[in-house]
């Protein structure tokens, strides 16, 4: 045979199919390590105090491992390709959080959140098997975008009806139980934009006029998106929750970028946010004293009225150190009544230093990227942007409250994903976290068989 003739034949052989590796035994391992690092600051916190191991140490160490094998199974069985980071990351940070709030309740006694927490943890658990057992293609999501959007405004504003806490109406309180319906709709509403900027991508992109170097589409079709936002952030303004409208717009923004691939839109979104922040400190008493905190974190000190609650945040901050003082043996206590929730990252970084903060930082950040690679792997695009959507939650939330409690930016009162206090908060990551592995597992399995591209 011709040397031609050997280069046709071998163009035309059939390529060899490829396996992908589906990589559950690397989950399962980093889930091992995950409860290990947990069930190690639980009982550095009871060493830390008492100088022996807490009593309840061997219960909390097996009831996170039988969850995450309960997780961990679910995944095996209906999402055997899907990522094998998400899962252990959430576990470790989820974990983590449980360490950080029973510390806390050590200063507390009589306000012991920990406990609830476990709960609440539990659930998210149970809520993250369920989403992935049931729910087998993400494609069946964007069916129900319209039904998404009217359940999020109607969560959105439920909270209107009830008494304000800390100067906020975010909260549904009955009878001792509360929940925080925000929490929940921005899952909702991170569905509905994805499926609607799908669907009208191309509109959005390529119609409409164009002012300088941005191309700005038609009213018929930017409008009920634009519409269903400005209803959404006008409710939780008239809530002051600052914190999750700056979220909600961010999203927005984001996924805009995201569906045109074009560039002027984070532009105009900073500029709006800009303008946004600026008429709302000055309108509104509540967020313009946070904003002078945040300019003058020291002025209580300086007027003899003690450090408030940004400035004993700086201070744990540089308490810490580069190792931290140890679990157990800060005092960021000091900083008040939200030291649980949305202080809680102070806590972490004076006992746990900068090289603690660094890591945990880190784990927000490969999440983030898992889901940013999910979304990029897929090849339609309601998958697509979905998983940019959801990972971009956890990304801006991140930002939000880290640059809150550190001085980068005004406080705006949110719950760190999996660290803080708040049951609604963490049910709902654990939501986020079942639908990346859910899009992750479509992503890699569209390829399985064949050379991936």
């Amino acid at each position: 045979m011709t040397k031609a003739g050997s280069t046709l034949a071998a163009a035309t052989a059939p390529v060899r199919a490829v396996r992908l590796p589906r990589r559950r035994g690397v989950e399962l391992s980093l889930l091992v390590l995950a409860v290990l690092l947990s069930v190690y600051g639980y009982c550095a916190v009871g060493l830390a105090r008492s100088g022996t191991v807490p009593p309840g140490a061997v219960g909390y160490g097996a009831g996170l491992a039988v969850l995450a094998l309960f997780a961990h199974i679910a995944v095996r069985i209906r999402a055997p390709y899907a990522d094998p980071l998400p899962l252990p990351i959430g576990v470790l940070l989820n974990g983590l959080g449980l360490v950080l709030i029973y510390r806390l309740d050590l200063e507390t006694p009589g306000d012991r959140a920990a406990p609830t927490q476990l709960v609440w943890s539990t659930l998210g658990v149970g809520l993250f098997i369920g989403v992935v057992l049931v729910l087998r293609d993400h494609r069946v999501l964007q069916r129900y975008a319209y039904v998404c959007v009217v359940a999020a405004l109607v969560l959105l504003a439920l909270p209107i009806l009830f008494p304000a806490v800390n100067g906020a109406r975010i909260w549904i309180r009955i009878a001792g139980f509360s929940i925080q319906p925000g929490e929940f709709a921005k899952v909702l509403l991170a569905v509905f934009f994805a499926a609607y900027l799908a669907a009208n991508r191309s509109a959005l992109a390529y119609t409409g006029r164009r002012l300088w170097r941005l191309q700005f589409p038609t009213g018929r079709v930017l409008g009920p998106i634009l519409t269903i936002w400005l209803v959404s952030v006008g409710v939780l303004v008239l809530e002051r929750d600052l914190g999750t409208s700056l979220l909600f717009f961010g999203l927005f923004v984001v996924l805009l970028y995201v569906a045109t691939g074009r560039t002027g839109w984070i532009a105009v979104g900073l500029l709006l946010a800009v303008l946004g922040a600026v008429a709302v400190g000055r309108l509104e008493p509540h967020v313009g004293g946070r904003i002078e905190d945040w300019l003058h974190p020291f002025a209580t000190i300086e007027a003899g009225q003690g450090p408030n609650q940004l400035a004993q945040s700086l201070f744990a901050f540089a308490a810490g150190g580069i190792l931290g003082t140890g679990l157990g043996l800060g005092h960021s206590i000091l900083i008040g009544f939200a030291t649980k929730s949305d202080f809680i990252l102070a806590t972490a970084g004076e006992e746990l230093g900068l090289a603690g903060l660094a890591a945990i930082v880190l784990l927000y950040a490969l999440l983030v990227e898992r889901g940013y690679r999910a979304g990029l792997a897929l090849r339609e695009p309601f998958g697509r942007l979905l998983a940019v959507g959801l990972a971009s939650i956890v990304a801006l939330q991140v930002f939000v409250i880290a640059g809150g409690v550190t001085g980068l930016i005004p406080l705006t009162g949110m719950a760190m994903p999996f660290l803080a206090q708040g049951g609604s908060s963490v049910v709902t990551n654990w939501a986020i976290v079942a639908l990346l592995v859910r899009v992750s597992d479509s992503a890699r399995s569209q390829y399985d068989g064949r050379e991936a591209p």
